[in-house]
C-alpha cells in the first residue's frame, strides 16, 4: 500500500490561513485612510483647565473585516511629551466579544473624553494610533492625524482674588451720640437734657430744682460748648409740659407759664456764662407721650391696661375719666409717674468736631493706642503707600488683640501686594476670633482660589454673601474656572479688568469685552492689550490684532514665546507682520 503524507497539505493550509488573516489586517491598514474622523471642535480647546475631545469615527462599506478587533487610542502630541485618552475598542461582526460592533456594511463609532490641560499642550496636534487585532496577530497602522490643538484662552483668567477690608459697618441712626457704636465719624451728634420739675398747679421754680446737679452740668455743657473750638453748638432748647390730669384749659395756661418761667432762668444763666444762643421754646399742654414712656417703664399695678386706654381713646378727658375710674391704680399713677410730668425739659444740642486727617495720620503713627479703632482704621486707609497702612494695622493688632478687623486687615494689605502666603495665617487668625463674619469667609476664600482649591473658595464666597461687590467678582473667577462663563459675566457686574474681558470672550461678546478692556485702568497691563489682540484675530480686525499684540510684547517680551504657539493666532503665523512681532 502506498503511504500518503498529508503534512506538505497541512502546512499549506495553514499558511493559507495565516496569510488570509494577515491579508485582512494589512488589507484595513493600507485602507485607513478611508477612515472619516470627525473632531469636535476643529481646534482643541481648553475649558475648566480640561482638553475635551469628541469624535465621531465613521468606516466605509466593505471595509471592516469581519474577525477583526481595532483599539484606537487618542493621542495629543507637543514638544516635549505626549497625553494619550482612553482608548475605544471596536471589532468586527464575527468576534465573540462585547465590544461596539463594526458591520462590514459600515459603521460609525462616537467618543468623548477629556485630560488635563497642560501648559505645553497650547500648541499640540491630535493624533489617533490603531492597532488591529486578529487572533495572535496584530498589526499597528500608521498615526493618523484628526486635529490640531489646543486653543487655551480660557486659562489666561487671573487668580486675583479681591480681599475685603474689615471695617465699621453699623451707622449710628439716632441722631445722637452713643460712645457703644464703633463708627468712624468726623462729626458727631451729641446732647444734654435737665429737667426743672414743678409743683402741681404751680409754674414758680425753686431753688432746689435749679440748683440740681444736672441743672448746673447742663449750664456747665453749654458754657464748654460754646467756648471749644472741637464743639459747635448747636441750639439750646426749653420744652415745658403740664402732666395729664385736671382741665385742658388749666393745663395749657400752666405748661405756657412753666415755659417763661424755665426759659427765662436758663436765658438768664447762660447770658452770665457768656453764652449767646437764641434758645427755642414750646409747651405741651398734656404729655401723653411723656406718661406712656414712664408707663411702660413702670411696674404699676394695671400698666397694661392703662396703656390699653392709651391705645383704645385719642380724647385726653376721656382718657383720664378711664384712668380715675382704677381708682386703687391711679393713686399709684399720681404718686409716681404725675409728678415727672409737670416740668420744663431743658437740651443742648452740639456737634463734636473729631480730629482732621493730618491729626488721625499723625496720631496713627506716633501714638495708636490714643485712637479708638474705627480711628485707627479710617486712618489707614489716608496712606496710599500699603507698607504705610500695613504698619498701623499691624499696631492695631498691638492695642487691640482681640479684634478680628486687625489681622483681617493685614492679611487683606499682604493680598493686595500678591503675598498670598503671608496672608494666610491672619486670615485664619481673623477667623479663629469671628468665625462668622462674611468679610473673612470672603478672604479665607481667596486664599484657597489662590492655592488652586476652587470647590473650598465657592464654598466660603458662598458663606460671605453680602460682604460686599468683592464677593461676586471673585465668583466670577470661580466661574470662569468651571467653564460657567455666562454665569462670570453676570457675577463681574460692572468691573472692568481683563478677567471681565475674558469672560466675554469666551461668552461670545466680543465686544462688550473690548469695552471692557478700554475702560480698564491698570496701568500697563499687558494683558489688557493681548487679550484686545485676540478679539482682533477672531474678528479679523488686524489693525486691532498687530497693534495690540505689538504693545503687549513690549511690555512684556515674554509673551512673544506665547504667541508664537497660540492658537487664537494660528492663522496669521505665516504673516510677516505677525512674525515680525513674536520673532
Amino acid at each position: 500500500m502506498k503511504r500518503i503524507n498529508f503534512k506538505p497539505s497541512v502546512l499549506i493550509l495553514a499558511a493559507a490561513v495565516v496569510l488570509s488573516g494577515c491579508s485582512g489586517l494589512n488589507k484595513m491598514k493600507k485602507n485607513a485612510d478611508q477612515i472619516n474622523f470627525k473632531v469636535t471642535p476643529e481646534v482643541l480647546e481648553s475649558h475648566a483647565s480640561e482638553v475635551d475631545v469628541a469624535i465621531n469615527g465613521r468606516f466605509p462599506a466593505k471595509y471592516f473585516h469581519k474577525k477583526v478587533t481595532l483599539t484606537a487610542t487618542p493621542v495629543l502630541k507637543y514638544e516635549g511629551g505626549e497625553t494619550e485618552y482612553q482608548p475605544v475598542t471596536v471589532q468586527g461582526e464575527s468576534v465573540q466579544a462585547n465590544n461596539k460592533v463594526i458591520s462590514y456594511n459600515g459603521g460609525s463609532v462616537s467618543y468623548k473624553d477629556a485630560v488635563p490641560f497642560k501648559k505645553d499642550m497650547s500648541k499640540s496636534e491630535l493624533y489617533v494610533n490603531i492597532t488591529a487585532t486578529q487572533g495572535a496577530k496584530s498589526v499597528d497602522f500608521a498615526p493618523i492625524k484628526v486635529a490640531d490643538g489646543v486653543l487655551a484662552t480660557s486659562e489666561r483668567v487671573a487668580s486675583v482674588p479681591k480681599p475685603i477690608m474689615g471695617v465699621v459697618r453699623e451707622a449710628n441712626t439716632s441722631g445722637k451720640y452713643d460712645p457703644n457704636i464703633d463708627a468712624f465719624q468726623r462729626i458727631v451728634p451729641d446732647e444734654m437734657m435737665a429737667d426743672i420739675k414743678y409743683l402741681i398747679n404751680r409754674s414758680n421754680l425753686r431753688k432746689d430744682e435749679t440748683e440740681k446737679s444736672e441743672v448746673k452740668a447742663l449750664q456747665d455743657y453749654t458754657k464748654k460748648a460754646n467756648e471749644n473750638d472741637r464743639i459747635d453748638l448747636k441750639d439750646v432748647e426749653v420744652s415745658a409740659y403740664a402732666s395729664p390730669d385736671g382741665s385742658i384749659d388749666l393745663n395749657t395756661e400752666l405748661a405756657a407759664e412753666r415755659k417763661n418761667t424755665s426759659s427765662a432762668f436758663l436765658a438768664k444763666k447762660l447770658k452770665e456764662a457768656g453764652v449767646n444762643v437764641e434758645l427755642k421754646t414750646k409747651y405741651t399742654p398734656e404729655d401723653w407721650e411723656g406718661f406712656k414712656e414712664l408707663m411702660e417703664k413702670s411696674n404699676i399695678q394695671d400698666k397694661e391696661l392703662i396703656l390699653r386706654v392709651l391705645s383704645m381713646y385719642n380724647d385726653p378727658e376721656v382718657r383720664e375719666r378711664e384712668i380715675r375710674n382704677l381708682s386703687e391704680t391711679f393713686t399709684d399713677v399720681a404718686a409716681d409717674i404725675l409728678p415727672q410730668l409737670r416740668r420744663a425739659k431743658m437740651i443742648t444740642s452740639v456737634d463734636l468736631i473729631g480730629k482732621t486727617d493730618e491729626e488721625l495720620k499723625a496720631a496713627a503713627k506716633a501714638d495708636p493706642a490714643s485712637l479708638t479703632p474705627a480711628e485707627l482704621i479710617y486712618a489707614a486707609t489716608l496712606f496710599e503707600d500699603l507698607n504705610d497702612q500695613l504698619e498701623i494695622f499691624q499696631s492695631f493688632v498691638k492695642v487691640y488683640p482681640n479684634d478680628w478687623r486687625g489681622p483681617n486687615n493685614v492679611g487683606y494689605v499682604l493680598a493686595k501686594q500678591m503675598k498670598y502666603a503671608d496672608a494666610k495665617p491672619h486670615f485664619e487668625k481673623a477667623e479663629k476670633l469671628k468665625n462668622s463674619e462674611p468679610i473673612v469667609k470672603n478672604n479665607v476664600g481667596a486664599i484657597a482660589l489662590v492655592e488652586g482649591d476652587v470647590a473650598k473658595a465657592e464654598s466660603l464666597f458662598g458663606a460671605a454673601s453680602g460682604a460686599g461687590e468683592e464677593v461676586n467678582y471673585n465668583l466670577g473667577i470661580v466661574s470662569v474656572k468651571k467653564a460657567e462663563y455666562d454665569r462670570a459675566v453676570r457675577y463681574y457686574g460692572k468691573y472692568q479688568d481683563p478677567n471681565t474681558g475674558l469672560a466675554k470672550i469666551l461668552a461670545g461678546d466680543n465686544n462688550g469685552a473690548l469695552k471692557d478692556l478700554d475702560a480698564c485702568e491698570i496701568p500697563n497691563c499687558w494683558m489688557t492689550e493681548y487679550l484686545k489682540a485676540v478679539i482682533g484675530a477672531r474678528t479679523a480686525k488686524e489693525s486691532l490684532l498687530f497693534d495690540s499684540l505689538k504693545t503687549a510684547c513690549d511690555i512684556n517680551p515674554s509673551l512673544k514665546a506665547e504667541a508664537k504657539v497660540d492658537m487664537e493666532f494660528a492663522k496669521y503665523f505665516s504673516d510677516p507682520k505677525f512674525k515680525a512681532i513674536v520673532d
